[in-house]
Order: C-alpha cells, then structure tokens, then sequence
C-alpha cells in the first residue's frame, strides 16, 4: 500500500472515529493496521488472536495515537518515542519481550511500519492540528544499525523458533542504540534535550543546532510525514 494513502487511511479512521482507542493509564492508544486496510485496537488483535493466531501475519503497521502538549513530541514524534523502533524490530524478527503485551503475543513478520498519530493539545498556534508521521521499520531499524546491535547482545544465529528476550538484554540494545551519535554528533537523549530546549523553553539560541538535529533525524528515519487542519481535514504547513 502506499505510504500516503496510509497516512491518509489513518487520518480518515481517527476523524471519522473509526480508529479504535483501548485507554490504559499513559494515555497512549496503541493499534494495528491490517493487510486489509483494517485498524484495530491492541485488545481487539489480542482477542482475535486468540481465535486465529494467522492474524500476527496480518498485521502491516503499528499506530501508536495520543494526545501531546509537548511542541517537540509534534516535531520529532519517532525521536520522543525511541522504544517502538526497537521493540517493533524485535517482534519482526521472531522475539517476544517478556511482559511487555504492547506488541502482542506472537511475532510480528510482516509489520512494515510505525505510525505516530499525534493531537496537538498545547498553546494556541498549534492548535486543531493533527501530526501524522509514518516511518519504513527496515528502513528506520537499519539506519540505527538494530541488526548489529541485536545480533551483538543476542547472538547470529538465526531464529529456529521464537524466542524470548529478558529484561537484561532488552536493556543491553536499547542502551548500545541510545548512545550512538546519530543526530549530528548527539546521542538520542542529547538530541531529544536540545529540540525540547528549542521548541519548548524558547531557547532560540539553539537554532543552528536545531537544523542539524532535524536534517539527521530525517536522514534516519526518512519519515513520511502530514500534518492536517482538525478543522477543515487538509493537509497544512505546521
């Protein structure tokens, strides 16, 4: 499917209200988007899952939607919420993190995408906006060198059954993934500092920083990113 139209398919479930919401206590909505064209909510894969475990091979794209006051979190969605890469990446190569239910019970090899589905909910400029990026997993996993990463706490071999991950290594990658320079000599968490100071203490001293934060971020992560009116339903410069 195109990214667009599924930029667009996600934009019309949330106006229309289509777009499933299972609440839990982050506030954070987490969805599945099917071969199909289909959105369900985690509970509802859950559920079906147990009738029909074919539909983990189903599933083509994450939807993690919420609400944000956070200017930054609008910018830089994939930036602010690092754990989907990882933990997505895992589920597609056949892993299952113990206790963590986010991405299900079963792997996940067909899922393609993570897709932020951001409200703005902050001052009044950025108000009735509606911030949806999506981001290629290989793509995205590739550039944060996830492969080597993995395979360097969990060992080459490849997977002959699923296997699960303990909280020790889960720690091991996303601490050696956190800690590279990837976001124009900044590790993520510096990055992360450096647009929050930006967008949300206006410190525009951290301008020129800023910029070269943003043009690695989109070397990264080659987002396909909209942002829409909530008013009027069309795509806007943010």
């Amino acid at each position: 499917m195109d990214e667009y139209k599924i930029v667009e398919l996600v934009k019309d479930r949330y106006r229309t209200g289509l777009l499933e919401v299972y609440h839990n206590f982050l506030e954070v909505y987490h969805n599945f988007l099917l071969n199909d064209t289909t959105i369900i909510s985690d509970e509802s894969y859950k559920r079906s899952y147990q009738h029909d475990p074919s539909i983990s091979k189903q599933v083509i794209g994450y939807v993690n939607y919420r609400k944000t006051s956070i200017v930054s979190d609008l910018e830089f969605p994939t930036l602010f919420n690092w754990d989907f890469i990882s933990s997505a990446h895992l589920y597609k190569k056949g892993y299952l993190i113990r206790g963590l239910s986010l991405f299900g019970p079963a792997p996940l090899p067909n899922l393609k995408y993570i897709i932020h589905c951001i409200v703005s909910d902050t001052r009044y400029e950025f108000k009735d906006r509606l911030v949806i990026e999506l981001v290629d997993l290989d793509v995205a996993a590739n550039n944060l060198n996830l492969p080597k990463i993995v395979s360097s706490v969990l060992g080459p071999k490849l997977l002959s059954e699923n296997k699960i991950i303990e909280d020790d290594e889960l720690d091991k990658i996303e601490k050696q993934m956190l800690s590279q320079k990837l976001f124009a000599d900044h590790t993520w968490d510096d990055a992360e500092t450096i647009v929050y100071q930006y967008f949300d203490d206006n410190k525009r001293e951290l301008s020129k920083e800023v910029l070269k934060i943003s043009e690695a971020y989109e070397q990264v992560f080659r987002p396909r990113r909209v942002v829409y009116n909530t008013k009027t339903w069309e795509p806007v410069v943010f």
